[in-house]
């Protein structure tokens, strides 16, 4: 690893306030898209045409709802990771990508070894958000199974899984620890939310 900030990312205090606020996004994107039809469903026989206002409001909103929900109960996974893992300062790629393909990152981890790793739940910039130094990347995770990714200095950590997935050899120096803060099955296959 080319630099070790703390003993885990957790220790670092932007990192905690970066969660903190994908914590309240995530929240907003769970309210934003289910507040409203509630608020519509709650106002059924007492305002005129609201069960048509609720059923428009449904057929937008319920298309994403199920997306932002996983995002929102997924954020314990990445606070798993920066609690077990060490951020490392990274060289890295932002490959240009066609508009409506996943955001990719790839990053060398050895000689013989790159890895490209998706963004998820929805496509960032990372190269233009906050980012003094785009051509390198804060990594905090396993290379084989992924992990959380921020631009330098750990205020904006993201999910990130390999791009292509591929079931690894069980076991083996660090598999267990993956395997713990939810990187990979027990079948040696990559988590993929």
């Amino acid at each position: 690893m080319s630099l070790a900030v703390a003993k885990v990312a957790w220790d670092h205090p932007p990192t905690v306030v970066g969660f903190r606020r994908l914590v309240l996004r995530r929240l907003g994107w769970v309210f934003s898209l289910g507040g409203p039809p509630l608020i519509a469903l709650a106002c059924i026989g007492r305002v005129p045409h609201a069960g048509t206002a609720f059923a428009l409001i449904t057929m937008l909103a319920a298309p994403l709802l199920p997306w932002v929900l996983t995002a929102y109960i997924r954020r314990h996974r990445v606070k798993a990771v920066l609690r077990s893992y060490p951020w490392g300062e990274w060289p890295c790629r932002h490959p240009l990508r066609p508009p409506g393909s996943p955001a990719t990152i790839a990053i060398p981890f050895r000689e013989d070894f790159t890895a490209t790793l998706r963004i998820l739940p929805f496509p960032i910039a990372l190269a233009q958000l906050e980012n003094d130094h785009p051509d390198r990347i804060w990594f905090a995770g396993d290379p084989r199974f992924g992990g959380v990714v921020s631009p330098v200095g750990g205020h904006y950590p993201v999910r990130v899984v390999p791009h292509t997935p591929r079931r690894e050899e069980c076991g083996g120096e660090g598999f267990d620890l993956a395997r713990r803060v939810g990187l990979v099955r027990a079948s040696g296959k990559a988590t993929r939310t």
